[in-house]
C-alpha cells in the first residue's frame, strides 16, 4: 500500500511541477507566461523577481521629442539571454496595463507548438492567418486566434528587401522562419 502511495504521490506531484513550469512559457490569446491583460507595468517586478527588467522610458507627452518611441521593459534571464520585450498602454505610468510583448525567446509555444522558431508551415497548420500585410522589409501575418502578429523577412520570401510589391500566402515558402513574434492585448 505504501509504493502504491508513494507512486501516486510521485505522478501527482510531478504533473504539478510539470504543469507550473510549463505555464511559464505558455503563449494563448490575453496570455504570455503570467502575464494576462490585467498585468500592470508595477506586477512586473513580482513577475520576474529572479530576471532583470531593463526599462527604456520615454519622456511621454511632456517631453520635446514627438517621435521617441514608446517605453519599453526588456526582460532578460540571469545570464543575459533576453525574453521579452514588454511596451505599456500608456507611458510612465506604471499602473498602467500592457500594450504588446515581443517574444524573443523560442521556448515560449502555444498550446500547439507554435514558437519563435517555428516555419510557415507549421503557422499555416496550427492558425487561422487572418491577413497578410506587407512593408518594405517583411511580410506581416495577422493571427486573430492568438491576437498576435507574426513578421518573416522578405529574404525569407525570396524577396528583394525594400520592394513595395504586396505578398500573398501562396508566395511565401513553406519553410519561412519568422523575424517576429508580438501578441497584443487590446
Amino acid at each position: 500500500m505504501n509504493k502504491r502511495f508513494l507512486t501516486l504521490f510521485s505522478i501527482a506531484t510531478l504533473s504539478l511541477f510539470m504543469s507550473c513550469t510549463s505555464s511559464k512559457f505558455e503563449i494563448s490569446k490575453g496570455k504570455v507566461g503570467d502575464i494576462t491583460t490585467e498585468t500592470t507595468i508595477k506586477d512586473l517586478e513580482h513577475i520576474f523577481a529572479s530576471d532583470s527588467i531593463v526599462k527604456n522610458l520615454s519622456e511621454g507627452a511632456t517631453g520635446n521629442n514627438y517621435f521617441q518611441d514608446d517605453d519599453e521593459y526588456l526582460i532578460f534571464e540571469k545570464g543575459g539571454k533576453h525574453l521579452l520585450t514588454i511596451v505599456p498602454k500608456e507611458q510612465l505610468d506604471s499602473t498602467s496595463t500592457i500594450q504588446s510583448i515581443e517574444i524573443l525567446d523560442s521556448r515560449y509555444t502555444t498550446e500547439n507548438g507554435l514558437s519563435l522558431n517555428s516555419t510557415f508551415s507549421e503557422i499555416r497548420l496550427n492558425t487561422n492567418i487572418a491577413k497578410v500585410e506587407t512593408s518594405f522589409s517583411s511580410a506581416t501575418l495577422f493571427i486573430d486566434d492568438l491576437n498576435a502578429t507574426l513578421a518573416i523577412d522578405k529574404e525569407e520570401l525570396g524577396l528583394k528587401e525594400f520592394s513595395t510589391g504586396k505578398v500573398t500566402l501562396d508566395q511565401i515558402p513553406d519553410f519561412a522562419k519568422m523575424k517576429s513574434f508580438v501578441v497584443w492585448f487590446n
